[in-house]
């Protein structure tokens, strides 16, 4: 949904709610655990955290605590929602002196001793259709730790497929933006 002013808190929620209700707006649900369908665009980007059970903690901690979002100019609606197998969030971005509010839920959740994490997919409300996976590892073998972000993603319609240029542009963005977030919490 793009909006020409920044939307109120009760507008977001209200937002948040009538998606709760929608189906995914994508048929592949759940295929980030696996593999991506061929018919979208996959994006993946790995980034090593350091190195230890402590910096695991700290990256698993970052993650409950949605800093996977602390990006310049987006907000996550609303952080503190449960990381949670059903839970509906919403993204709200500025975008070139415009709003951007997009819906997603979460698919799934990976908590294991050495990986934690979720996906979430899009909502008929998004500027794309597909999943995003958000995943902490800690590699025992190396004891490297490391944040790993995979996503498959089409244009939502003819509209979106015709801003595709700047589509990647934010979905690159926002991969790096994550990235660093993550890196930041886990520093010492």
């Amino acid at each position: 949904m793009f909006l020409r002013t920044r939307p109120t808190d009760e507008e977001i929620a209200a937002f948040i709610a009538e998606q709760e209700k929608q189906p995914f707006s994508y048929a592949d649900v759940g295929a980030s655990r696996t593999t991506p369908p061929a018919n979208h665009i996959v994006d993946h980007n790995r980034v090593d955290l350091g190195r230890g059970a402590a910096t695991f903690a700290r990256a698993v901690a970052a993650v409950r605590r949605w800093v996977t979002f602390e990006i310049e100019a987006i907000q996550l609606c609303w952080p503190d929602a449960p990381i949670a197998a059903g839970t509906t969030v919403a993204i709200l971005a500025g975008v070139v002196g415009a709003w951007s509010l997009n819906a997603c839920r979460i698919v799934y959740t990976v908590d294991t001793p050495n990986r934690f994490g979720f996906a979430y997919g899009t909502l008929p409300e998004h500027a794309v259709c597909g999943e995003e996976r958000f995943l902490v590892e800690w590699d025992c073998a190396t004891d490297v730790v490391s944040y790993d972000i995979l996503a498959f993603s089409r244009p939502s319609g003819v509209l979106m497929g015709l801003a595709r240029p700047l589509l990647r542009r934010e979905q690159h963005r926002f991969a790096a933006g994550s990235k660093a977030a993550m890196q930041k919490a886990v520093e010492l």
